[in-house]
């Protein structure tokens, strides 16, 4: 059985690996803005979770493999405290205006999964889900937050900015599934697997 990862982010590649899955990288390619168009007035979570399964559609439209796999796309994006959502800030000038409007208070960082189970290629079972996580900004000086916008780290992150990274050092603490925060949830993931008949642990790397 493969785990295909629908997502280029690193942060989700690194917590897979580090919770005992090598999974297999496809990047969808999917036209977020087009899915988020087709949508009307969408809820937070209903956005996420929309975008989650058109990204692991769209890996598995192209999938060629024999035998068993699973496909699991993700997205996520921050509500932030004046009510805005907000996925990655793409530059400098909109990460900064974001982190002076966060700082000291809490956003919620929603995260969607879409699970696909594929038998030869064609899809045999769908499962897609979300959860949200309380996200306790720390308020860093204009110094701190020129330095950390310089990284160039918060520019291509939902809501801009990482708990793993250099953005660490100015959350004061989240409510909620850190890995969620980190892109993809260990335990929603560990679900919906469960919803379309795999077991985690059977994907788990062999030891020994």
């Amino acid at each position: 059985m493969r785990f295909v990862l629908a997502s280029a982010s690193p942060a989700r590649l690194s917590v897979l690996r580090s919770a005992g899955i090598d999974p297999v990288v496809r990047v969808s390619g999917v036209d977020e803005d087009a899915v988020a168009a087709g949508l009307t007035d969408p809820a937070p979570a209903e956005l996420v979770t929309a975008l989650a399964r058109a990204k692991a559609e769209a890996v598995a439209r192209e999938a060629t493999d024999t035998g068993e796999s699973v496909v699991v796309g993700c997205d996520s994006m921050l509500l932030m405290g004046d009510g805005e959502v907000v996925g990655k800030p793409g530059t400098a000038e909109v990460a900064a205006r974001r982190w002076a409007a966060n700082a000291g208070g809490t956003g919620h960082l929603h995260t969607g999964h879409g699970v696909l189970r594929l038998r030869d290629g064609e899809v045999v079972a769908r499962a897609d889900g979300h959860l949200s996580t309380a996200v306790h900004f720390g308020t860093p000086s204009p110094e701190e937050l020129d330095a950390y916008v310089a990284t160039g780290e918060p520019l291509q992150v939902a809501g801009g900015f990482t708990l793993e990274g250099f953005g660490g050092w100015f959350i004061e603490g989240v409510d909620g599934d850190p890995s969620g925060v980190l892109g993809i949830s260990l335990p929603l993931t560990r679900s919906l697997l469960a919803e379309v008949g795999v077991a985690v642990t059977s994907l788990w790397r062999r030891t020994g």
